[in-house]
């Protein structure tokens, strides 16, 4: 496994040492369940409360705001239906953007099969939505507004800031799914002006299986699960206390060291087009130059489909933004929405790097994806 080049952190994320070093206790010896009232259930309750601060504290909200859940599918779901099921009864729109994760899709769309109605705000041809275009989507009949921190599939960074500031003074409620960014860049509640933001443990090296949900202290919102009282009432059920040290353990890391990782990711990955634009002059590059992830590198191979080159690139992992329905290969929706021509989109690759990727495993992932061009292609 250490020949692999891991170019799909975008997808998931491996556990950090230190991270698995602060779980295994939690695994092992101290067992306790967070309610019971013995030694080993307040050992669990207070690494619970650890690590909640540790999570507040990488997003600059307070402990009390953080609510642990399953990971982003789920705090999505929370945010979107807990909010729709406490709003007023004249409001019964959602506005969001056309780029949304599946976790965002999904929840609106059965709101909207119950009677909501969603306005879904275009992007760009960088795959940004405008801010211009999402404040004159809100009104008054709007409950919530959710549009994601960064895209997910191309890592264009939304002006969540700039319309959640309009929204947030005609009386609506924000929320950011914010899985992609956290880690990645310095994401701050406060900065972003909104009311819920969602986080998911296997993109910031935690692991799969743990999220948290941001919730301003006064948001009106429902559980969407029923139970005990665990999670302040909205997320009930026994804790999953290793997981959620782990998450702790990995928002403090993350914190630690986001602001240089940042800046060394998005050298490399800048390294990584100019090298294999010069050797491929026909790549297209779906991930904007300017506002993006740092460690996210969106591109289509000319000519050929996007899964061919990677079936051929032995060694390297990455994703591509196709699919394949019976046996009918189908480009990827976000850059159809970009306005790219299906032709181009099914030749799509995502290349996303991580903390241990470095400039010289970044040149040999160059040399295996430009070879295995050429003999898709038969150049």
């Amino acid at each position: 496994m250490t020949d692999l080049i891991n170019l799909d952190h975008n997808a998931t994320t491996p556990i950090a040492p230190e991270v698995l070093n602060a779980m295994l206790p939690y695994l092992t010896e101290q067992f306790g369940n967070p309610s019971s009232d013995h030694v080993l259930g307040r050992q669990a309750h207070q690494a619970v409360e650890t690590a909640r601060a540790q999570v507040a504290a990488l997003i600059g909200a307070t402990p009390g705001e953080i609510t642990f859940t399953s990971g982003g599918t789920e705090s999505n779901n929370l945010a979107i239906r807990g909010v729709a099921a406490s709003a007023a009864p004249g409001k019964r729109r959602i506005v969001t953007s056309g780029v949304e994760h599946p976790a965002t899709v999904g929840p609106c769309g059965v709101l909207e099969a119950g009677g909501w109605s969603v306005t879904r705000v275009p992007v760009t041809r960088e795959g940004v939505v405008d801010s211009e275009t999402a404040i004159a989507a809100l009104g008054t009949d709007v409950a919530l507004l959710t549009l994601m921190r960064a895209q997910n599939e191309t890592g264009a960074i939304m002006p969540v800031g700039e319309v959640a500031a309009a929204a947030r003074q005609a009386g609506i409620i924000v929320h950011s799914d914010a899985a992609q960014a956290v880690g990645k860049i310095e994401v701050y509640v406060d900065d972003l002006g909104v009311d819920l933001l969602s986080i998911a443990g296997h993109k910031l090296y935690a692991p799969k299986g743990v999220g948290a949900l941001y919730v301003r202290s006064g948001t009106p919102i429902e559980p969407i699960v029923f139970g005990g009282g665990q999670e302040h009432g909205l997320r009930p059920g026994t804790e999953n206390v290793a997981s959620i040290v782990g998450l702790g353990a990995a928002a403090a890391l993350a914190q630690s060291r986001v602001a240089g990782e940042s800046v060394r990711l998005r050298l490399l990955r800048d390294e990584l087009w100019r090298n294999l634009h010069s050797r491929i002059p026909t790549l297209v590059r779906h991930t904007p130059i300017g506002s993006s992830l740092p460690n996210t590198l969106a591109l289509s191979f000319p000519g050929v489909l996007g899964k061919d080159v990677l079936a051929a690139a032995d060694g390297v992992l990455a994703s591509t933004g196709s699919a394949c329905h019976s046996g009918v290969d189908t480009p990827a929706e976000t850059l159809l929405a970009m306005q790219v021509t299906p032709a181009v989109a099914l030749g799509s690759v995502r290349l996303s790097l991580g903390h241990a990727n470095t400039q010289s495993e970044l040149a040999a992932a160059t040399d295996i994806l430009v070879v295995a061009y050429e003999t898709v292609s038969g150049r």
